[in-house]
């Protein structure tokens, strides 16, 4: 049995995971921190555990094995290098850290103790997105060209969102911190090492974030990624299109269609609808099964850093309005 505490219930994901481990038959919570006190005690009583108003002693405590950790993503250094000096494996919320350099103190900090570290990257265990990578690395699709992903959503034109996520200093970011990390590890993982990135944010409903975002990344294969993402756009399927020299993939939600010159693999010259790969366990079932049965973490402290070193040259980019290399 893995025992779990739940650190902080600032990010909105955070309820989910909780109900997320309560349904696992070998994981379970057993207390609760939060930089709020009001808030983490409510969610204590709401999950019939202990409140620890202190994190320290927290961690001293026997009946904690791991962390979920979804706090401010400004908080993440410190709270994951103090549980990974006390020996606590550690499961997050994305992004892992707001600057590289603080992902490099976690790296050592988890290194040296030997404890496991998982970042959740829930599109990577999508069906959809696990084939798209393959019909890259396999050539279905000739040399990429174009990459193009987008995820949007309507927090906060419906005003959905909680006031502090458009906090800049807690947050670090507005739509592309957040809601655009998939996007951003998206192309990583699939486009390999980045050369350079250029950005374009704006606040269309006048917080003091962006909550409309682009970003056009080069990797060193000369593919273009252009990641897309907003809190501004509702009825906005998640898309994902790929375009390559022999080749071109269309995706809309789990609806994906292919045409490609690879006549072996599919069809010649036609739009065929594919049938996709099995989902691969959530990022939390993943943690779960590393700590317990040693099995591979597939988003890990690699994963992690590369989605902060995208973001935090994505901010410079936009901020100082120029181009930035890797």
């Amino acid at each position: 049995m893995l025992n779990i505490a739940m650190i902080s219930k600032w990010h909105v994901h955070a309820g989910g995971y909780a109900r997320f481990i309560q349904n696992q038959p070998d994981a379970q919570i057993t207390c609760v921190w939060d930089e709020d006190p009001a808030r983490g005690q409510t969610w204590a009583d709401e999950l019939g555990v202990p409140f620890v108003a202190d994190y320290d002693a927290l961690l001293a405590r026997a009946d904690v094995d791991a962390v979920a950790i979804d706090s401010p993503t400004s908080m993440h250094k410190e709270l994951m290098v103090k549980a990974a000096r006390a020996k606590k494996h550690i499961f997050t919320e994305k992004c892992m850290c707001l600057k590289t350099a603080d992902c490099d103190e976690v790296i050592k900090a988890v290194e040296e103790a030997g404890v496991i570290f998982t970042i959740s990257f829930p599109q990577r265990t999508l069906g959809r997105n696990i084939f798209i990578r393959q019909c890259i690395e396999d050539g279905t699709l000739g040399d990429v060209v174009v990459l193009r992903v987008r995820d949007c959503h309507d927090g906060a034109t419906a005003n959905w969102l909680p006031d502090y996520w458009y906090d800049p200093e807690t947050a670090g970011g507005g739509a592309m911190m957040d809601l655009g990390a998939h996007p951003m590890y998206l192309s990583r993982w699939m486009l390999g090492k980045p050369v350079r990135i250029q950005s374009m944010f704006n606040a269309r409903t006048g917080h003091p974030v962006e909550d409309n975002a682009v970003c056009t990344i080069e990797f060193e294969n000369k593919a273009i990624a252009v990641a897309e993402t907003g809190l501004a756009s509702g009825m906005n399927p998640q898309t994902m299109e790929v375009y390559g020299t022999k080749g071109v993939i269309l995706c809309e939600g789990d609806k994906l269609r292919l045409r490609t010159r690879e006549i072996n693999k599919y069809a010649a010259g036609g739009w065929v609808e594919i049938r996709l790969p099995e989902n691969q366990p959530a990022p939390l079932r993943q943690f779960i099964d590393s700590v317990l049965y040693g099995k591979p973490v597939s988003f890990g402290l690699t994963e992690g850093r590369q989605l902060t070193e995208l973001m935090e040259n994505a901010y410079i980019a936009d901020r100082e309005k120029r181009e930035v290399r890797f």
